[in-house]
């Protein structure tokens, strides 16, 4: 059945579109050396994230002072610096970072925008318990920002987007019921064979990208695990991975634990009296959330 399905001409366009434009904007991560499908410049990438950016501020109530907001500004900073220093290759050092934290209890969440705008929610400062446990959070959003995942989605779209007209040009004789079927089997192969895979493998790269962040910014690392711990715990039962946009909790647990050597090398490199970051540290990052 899924031989016939790629043999329909329809489908074939679909791929052959996609197969044809990835050479050309080829990219390759810092960090990882993924290649990875790109056609935003550089320039227009950051520009799309500072507007989102500063529209979804204008939309939220942002906490300027105080003690955890202090914090969420000042371990974002570090992480930004660390990325700088640990990916020079990366887009780190042409970002305008900015870390707000959010007053929303209900969010148990954090993202980041193309750029360098980051957001964190007061609902998931429980969660991250700690300045370790915060660093954590703050180098995965940091990460999927100087591995351009944002533009890499838009390209994604923009290439299944250019499949789908072409797929609909090459099935306009064929009755309204086949077109409709058609259609919805090529979104659904869109969906569950590219973008959730897609989006899960953002997720675990920004999870290794991002723990390397924490830990040459002076920040313990083993602490990822208990974060996810702690988020599993929160986020209750979890359907099947395959279709889900995030690896399952577990799975980002066993990669923490395979990644925590060369992160923990990283980690006591920043804790050296000749290292920058070491210099700047005052605690340990024991330092606890405020409860909320």
């Amino acid at each position: 059945m899924l031989l016939r399905f790629f043999s329909i001409p329809s489908v074939r366009i679909f791929i052959l579109v996609a197969l044809t434009l990835a050479p050309a904007a080829c990219q390759t991560v810092p960090g990882t050396g993924r290649s990875q499908l790109n056609v935003m410049s550089i320039g227009t990438e950051m520009s799309l994230g500072s507007q989102g950016y500063t529209e979804a501020m204008r939309e939220t109530r942002v906490i300027t002072s105080g003690a955890d907001a202090e914090m969420v500004q000042r371990i974002g900073q570090r992480i930004a610096t660390a990325a700088e220093k640990l990916y020079p290759e990366s887009i780190a050092s042409r970002c305008r970072w900015q870390f707000n934290l959010i007053d929303d209890d209900k969010m148990v969440n954090a993202w980041a925008m193309p750029g360098g705008g980051c957001a964190v929610y007061t609902g998931i400062m429980p969660i991250a318990e700690t300045e370790n446990g915060l660093a954590i959070i703050l180098g995965h959003e940091v990460a999927h920002v100087i591995a351009r995942h944002g533009g890499e989605r838009m390209s994604h779209n923009t290439v299944l987007t250019i499949g789908m007209i072409g797929a609909q040009i090459k099935m306009r004789d064929m009755n309204h019921r086949d077109r409709t079927l058609m259609m919805a089997a090529i979104g659904g192969f869109a969906t569950v064979g590219v973008m959730l895979p897609f989006s899960r493998s953002h997720e675990s790269e920004a999870d290794e990208l991002g723990l390397y962040l924490a830990a040459a910014a002076g920040y313990d690392p083993r602490e990822a695990i208990p974060v996810w711990e702690r988020m599993a715990k929160e986020g209750g039962g979890r359907g099947l991975e395959f279709f889900s946009t995030h690896p399952h909790p577990s799975t980002r647990i066993d990669q923490f634990k395979e990644l925590m050597p060369k992160a923990l090398d990283y980690f006591h490199q920043s804790q050296s009296p000749n290292s920058r970051v070491h210099s700047d540290s005052n605690d340990n990052g024991k330092r606890r959330t405020r409860n909320r």
